[in-house]
């Protein structure tokens, strides 16, 4: 009877929380988001030249010590224009997402709330915004309103918004009658407050990792709108431009093209391994 003690059944009732360390695929990811974050930021950083600047005697170097991504057919230094067109690309992939996802809100709470003749009518309007796809309602809006950097970003916007209003639709219906949700009725708060405080912020949690990933394929689309001419003009340092404006020397300036091309690929690939990761997490599915 003297060894029975307390710690005993005291430390094996304990709960022992384990560390799940970051794995290498999204360690690697959030460095190199975390890599263009500060690239888009603060460029001087990585960047040892003016994108901008001319140097014709430089013209189509290949990579180099003195150029590491080479340069292209005016001599400008691919590397800074690489550096310095984070920033415009990852703004135009944050900023289309934002109006995407504002629009998908509005639709969503109109579908989800809105009774069900509203209903009928969002989900009408969605089945012909389906119709088309992205890159075509892209497409069209741009030849409307021209080129820029503007019209890129709302296109991009416009082209996206559909799906991400579909799945807040979907999470509206899920959480409105939720126990909270009842409560917050009992206890006379006014609409407004129970979807903004309330509704608003549990249908759209589950939306998060889903923003992660959808910042990566605005990024696509927006650099594919550049690529065609619909984007950035010539010769700003925009990732999608710079395809476009090396597409007629792919086969004698590779690099022109390339380097471009690959962080716009590890950019999407980056993103879509984060919000993965994160909903993993959110899952409990990660051991």
């Amino acid at each position: 009877m003297s060894g029975l003690t307390l710690e005993t059944p005291l430390s094996a009732l304990r709960v022992q929380r384990t560390t799940r360390p970051l794995r290498l695929g999204p360690l690697l990811a959030v460095t190199f988001l975390l890599l263009v974050i500060v690239a888009a930021l603060v460029p001087q950083l990585f960047a040892y030249s003016d994108p901008l600047a001319i140097v014709p005697r430089e013209a189509f170097h290949p990579p180099s010590w003195a150029h590491w991504f080479g340069t292209d057919q005016s001599g400008r230094d691919i590397f800074s224009r690489v550096i310095y067109g984070t920033r415009q690309s990852l703004f135009i992939g944050l900023a289309a997402t934002a109006i995407a996802m504002s629009i998908a809100i509005v639709l969503g709470l109109l579908g989800g709330l809105g009774g069900a003749r509203v209903d009928r009518g969002v989900g009408w309007l969605l089945e012909v915004l389906f119709a088309f796809p992205s890159l075509i309602l892209a497409l069209l809006f741009v030849a409307i309103f021209g080129s820029g950097i503007g019209p890129l970003i709302v296109a991009t916007g416009l082209g996206s918004a559909p799906g991400y209003a579909r799945m807040v639709r979907g999470q509206v219906l899920a959480v409105r009658n939720a126990g909270y949700i009842e409560a917050a009725r009992a206890l006379g708060h006014p609409p407004l407050r129970i979807i903004l405080r309330q509704l608003l912020p549990n249908a759209m949690r589950p939306l998060i990792v889903t923003l992660t990933m959808g910042v990566g394929q605005a990024i696509v689309w927006a650099s594919a709108l550049s690529f065609l001419g619909l984007g950035a003009r010539p010769p700003a340092p925009e990732w999608g431009t710079m395809l476009s404006m090396g597409r007629d020397f792919i086969a004698n300036a590779w690099w022109l093209t390339f380097f471009p091309g690959l962080f716009i690929v590890l950019t999407t690939l980056s993103t879509t391994v984060t919000g993965r990761y994160l909903q993993q997490r959110l899952e409990g599915r990660l051991s």
